[in-house]
């Protein structure tokens, strides 16, 4: 039996983690951590701990580039070591991976929330009224805090029962519309930071990289290394060319 402290407390650690990445960001957002902490209220961090560090494989590589919602394996790592404390870590990973996967409609939700808060950050910047915009910025950590603080409280109350209920009880058109939604995210976050980059200079190189990844079919680390080699390369020869031209320089005013 979990008791109602134990609930609390894992529970607000949920309510922490997506917003302890954009502060101080001292790995609470680890699936090994919060497996770990988990476990350790509840008596058992070695469960934890196992659960945790094969979620934490998952991620690796993995971050949310331009928007992108991603499965939240420190919440999958929370409801599985909570859900799983005398069964095996197998059964526990069986667990939390359908947790995981419903964790990325709720952080769909999260996002599209936060524009609220954004909206009314720009109106109060065109007011030149920047305590209230910042302000903002803190209402901004209520919606992906209770986006996990939520589903879990949940969770470690009616047991996962209630994750079967509510994958069952959502309908598919409203699945469908969020992972639209999902996928169009990632293309306006990836627009916004190619406006921040020298993409009209470079422009070449990002059609390659396209073409490369859909045509060619070679994998992201592959394009990773293409792109490597021809940044080190850009560098070479654009120091050279400045190396030759203050060379250029220097002889021009020797002959002066």
């Amino acid at each position: 039996m979990i008791h109602p402290w134990q609930i609390a407390l894992i529970t607000l650690y949920a309510f922490i983690q997506p917003n302890e990445t954009r502060s101080f960001n001292i790995g609470m957002s680890m699936p090994i951590l919060a497996g770990w902490f988990t476990g350790l209220l509840l008596g058992n961090p070695q469960t934890g701990l196992v659960l945790g560090g094969t979620l934490q494989l998952m991620t690796l590589g993995v971050n949310t580039y331009g928007g992108t919602s991603i499965p939240n394996t420190t919440v999958g790592a929370i409801v599985g070591t909570a859900l799983s404390l005398n069964s095996t870590p197998e059964l526990a990973l069986g667990i939390a991976i359908p947790v995981t996967l419903l964790m990325i409609q709720l952080d769909i939700l999260a996002r599209y929330a936060n524009i609220f808060f954004l909206h009314r950050a720009d109106h109060f910047i065109d007011e030149r009224n920047y305590d209230k915009a910042a302000f903002q910025n803190l209402l901004g950590m209520i919606a992906p805090g209770l986006s996990r603080a939520v589903p879990v409280f949940f969770v470690l109350c009616f047991g996962q029962s209630f994750v079967e209920a509510v994958m069952g009880w959502i309908p598919q058109w409203f699945m469908t519309g969020l992972q639209v939604a999902g996928g169009v995210i990632p293309v306006v976050g990836i627009c916004i930071l190619l406006n921040y980059l020298p993409t009209r200079s470079k422009l070449p190189f990002l059609i390659l990289g396209f073409l490369l990844a859909a045509y060619v079919k070679i994998p992201l680390i592959g394009v990773a290394g293409f792109g490597l080699v021809i940044t080190l390369l850009d560098y070479m020869y654009t120091r050279q060319a400045d190396q030759r031209w203050a060379a250029n320089q220097e002889g021009s005013d020797l002959d002066e």
